[in-house]
């Protein structure tokens, strides 16, 4: 009985941190329309950082460093999944609606999956095949508006170019964090990683004029503190939580509510339209990336 209460707990914080993950696209659309994009992605990873050691040293009573052939890994890491993603982020959604960058983000559980195959000899099952060609298909219909003629002759711009530079840099920092969590835990892995990222951030967001811009709005402030601790440290924790207690396949399948949380979102409260190529491209990149986590358990 205890263990069933347990494991309700959990579902109902991975279904919040879904939705936590989805209300990203609609803060960092705020965020991105007012701040520079280093200067918005750092003051969010300071706010990550600061919580995460915080989280870290609660726990383990002791901030243990990294060995020595972790630390070029987690640069790595740091300048992918923290760096380089949410510049490209915010600079995606500075030119591009939150719910139609959503659907192109919501394909990094496919394109893990594939160079996992290409890189680590992961088998790639026909269910898993099919879940690639449906989440790409979704992709594609987001991005060209259900109109792939008119899409190939105009309609990929710099928004979704930056947006698919997320895609490039989480798939890095997945594969990256892969090898690196096999040696230390998650947390670890997430926290120094984050670390990483933010003091590498720190230089670029003075250049771009952190210190020179005029003051911030309450939106903006509201929005960096809403990234920082409930996009990134609450869902990350209860993120892996999730896949303690019920298994990474089982946790995983939560992610697939990530584009719908967000179109929906998008639409109440940034008045995005909600459009049939919007709601088609969210359903079908949700099932594809259903299908890659059941190939990826049935193995």
């Amino acid at each position: 009985m205890l263990a069933e209460r347990r494991n309700a707990i959990v579902i109902i914080k991975l279904l919040l941190m879904a939705m936590f993950w989805g209300g990203t696209f609609i803060a960092g659309r705020k965020l991105a329309l007012e701040v520079g994009p280093f200067s918005g992605a750092f003051m969010r990873f300071l706010v990550a950082s600061v919580l995460l050691a915080g989280i870290m040293l609660r726990s383990e009573r002791r901030f243990a460093l990294p060995g020595k052939s972790q630390i070029i890994p987690l640069f790595l890491m740091g300048m992918t999944g923290i760096f380089l993603y949410h510049f490209f982020f915010l600079k995606g959604l500075r030119i591009i609606e939150a719910g139609r960058a959503s659907i192109i983000i919501a394909n990094n559980p496919i394109f893990i999956a594939l160079f996992a195959a290409l890189i680590f000899g992961d088998r790639l099952s026909l269910i898993k095949g099919a879940g690639i060609l449906l989440s790409v298909a979704g992709a594609v219909t987001a991005i060209t508006r259900g109109n792939l003629l008119a899409g190939l002759s105009g309609g990929f711009g710099w928004g979704e170019f930056w947006l698919l530079g997320c895609v490039a840099s989480w798939v890095t920092y997945s594969l990256l964090g892969k090898s690196v969590m096999s040696k230390i835990s998650p947390m670890h892995a997430v926290t120094f990683s984050t670390l990483i990222g933010t003091v590498c951030l720190f230089p670029a967001a003075v250049i771009e004029g952190l210190f020179e811009s005029p003051a911030y709005s309450w939106e903006a402030w509201a929005s960096i503190f809403y990234l920082g601790y409930f996009g990134t440290v609450l869902g990350f924790v209860w993120y892996y939580e999730g896949i303690k207690r019920i298994g990474p396949a089982r946790a995983g399948l939560f992610i697939n509510f990530v584009p719908i949380w967000a179109v929906l979102m998008a639409y109440v409260i940034l008045n995005e339209p909600m459009t049939i190529s919007l709601l088609l491209g969210a359903v079908l990149v949700s099932s594809g990336v259903y299908l890659t986590s059941l190939g990826a358990r049935t193995q």
